[in-house]
């Protein structure tokens, strides 16, 4: 009996050591994520991390990765994920009919049109040819101009264009200003253009506290406010009040130098609509993930929901991937909006490395890599830098937020998938963006101790 029970002993000691050893290549949780959570700029943060094996099939980590938080800009990847699934090769910019009288255009939300980002515009040169009455209807739109939980304070700022189902010029006017001779009195002085040109009003001011070029726009009208500044030929983008479609008809009216009519009856039965295409829908993917554009976020699952319905309406895009594609999300993740501007989107980590995964296995990481920022690129043009990428990645940035969610190839030549979501933080976002590189140099280093 002594004898069985010191065999018994003996095996329990060995088992005990087999379950406390860990593969040289094990990622130790707390020991690794020690020096990111106890970096200075983090100490006050919530943070959650989730990494994805994808040779294993496994998480190797996932520290507060099934707690929710503001992810900012990642929201950026579900919009991709969604827009990649239901947009094809191209932009539809317009649907269009005609009868014996008249041409009828229905806007389908298309951002590239006569964005400045694309000098190739067919549907302007079609624009440009008709020789009928052009009537321009947005009875599909049934969405508002700023999205849900927007800042509205924000509302002339670059990085927050108007929603609507015809942008134009991104939906904001460039001001420009130069120096020239004044001929009256020789001496130098401030000329301030716009494109596109438009007939609305100006007011300029001398008030200047810091020399800068400026450009406010009243809140709910488009009178714009110039303020001369110092630079050479300093330019902004302020974006315009789009009043529906009627601004942008507006514009093109005064710079085709004909009528176009807005058409707020039924239209007419019968008609036989086809669509016009215009850009690569990786064109817009592109930018939208390597320089955050916002616009082109909104816009893109705006143009989702058209193709889903024939509505201009993000809810329907979103409840939509809800109850199909990302049906599987862990818990309930919160989408408000196509950009990440909103605070009310909330996922998590994991969310965010399921998402990532699908792409990766339904489109594919040639398409990914074509589009992602890469690091030394884009938003990450001073993070990650190396001569042959390895890590190609969405940042997200609010007040107090920084996110980064991607995909990571180890010095092993291993394949991962991360999130590292930082909400709440009070320190310098650079700082923070500074951990979590070094944390993920670490990983990509096999330092995981």
């Amino acid at each position: 009996m002594k004898t069985s029970v010191s065999a018994l002993l003996l095996i329990l000691l060995m088992s005990s050591c087999i379950v406390t050893r860990k593969p040289a290549d094990t990622f130790t949780e707390p020991d690794a994520l020690s020096v990111l959570l106890e970096n200075p700029a983090l100490l006050s943060a919530h943070v959650g991390v989730s990494i994805y094996d994808v040779e294993r099939d496994s998480l190797l980590v996932n520290y507060q990765g099934d707690k929710y938080f503001v992810p900012a800009s990642n929201t950026k990847i579900v919009t991709c994920y969604t827009s990649m699934q239901w947009l094809g090769d191209s932009s539809l910019t317009f649907l269009v009919a005609e009868n014996d009288t008249a041409v009828f255009v229905q806007p389908a939300g298309d951002p590239s049109f006569l964005h400045r980002d694309f000098a190739r515009q067919p549907v302007m040169d079609w624009l440009k040819a008709q020789t009928k009455p052009v009537y321009f209807s947005d009875q599909n739109w049934k969405s508002k101009h700023w999205g849900s939980g927007w800042a509205w304070s924000d509302y002339d700022e670059a990085y927050m264009p108007e929603r609507s189902a015809m942008p134009v010029y991104g939906n904001t006017i460039r001001w420009e200003q130069a120096w020239a001779v004044n001929p009256l009195d020789e001496e130098m002085a401030a000329v301030v253009a716009s494109d596109p040109p438009t007939e609305w009003p100006v007011n300029f001011s001398i008030e200047n506290e810091n020399g800068k070029f400026k450009v406010n726009r009243a809140l709910s009208e488009n009178l714009f406010t110039i303020i001369e500044g110092k630079e050479d030929n300093p330019k902004v983008d302020v974006p315009f009040v789009t009043y529906g479609i009627k601004s942008a008809l507006e514009i093109l009216s005064y710079n085709l130098e004909k009528p176009l009519h807005y058409w707020d009856d039924n239209l007419p039965a019968k008609l036989s609509w086809k669509p016009m295409y215009s850009q690569p829908i990786d064109s817009i993917l592109k930018p939208m993930m390597n320089r955050s554009d916002n616009f082109f976020a909104e816009q893109l699952l705006l143009m989702v929901s058209h193709k889903m319905s024939g509505k201009l309406n993000e809810r329907i895009a979103i409840d939509s991937m809800f109850k199909t594609s990302l049906a599987d999300l862990q818990g309930t993740a919160r989408w408000a909006d196509g950009s990440g501007l909103s605070r009310y989107n909330l996922f998590t980590p994991r969310d965010f490395v399921t998402i990532l995964k699908k792409m990766r296995n339904e489109v594919g990481m040639e398409r990914i890599k074509a589009v992602f920022p890469a690091g030394g690129r884009g938003t990450l043009s001073s993070y990650y830098v190396a001569d042959e990428p390895y890590l190609y990645a969405k940042t997200g940035t609010l007040a107090g937020v920084v996110a980064l969610s991607g995909y990571l190839t180890g010095d092993d030549g291993k394949q991962y998938i991360f999130s590292v979501l930082v909400n709440n933080h009070r320190a310098n976002a650079v700082d923070v963006r500074r951990a979590v590189e070094k944390y993920l140099i670490r990983f990509k280093e096999g330092k995981r101790r």
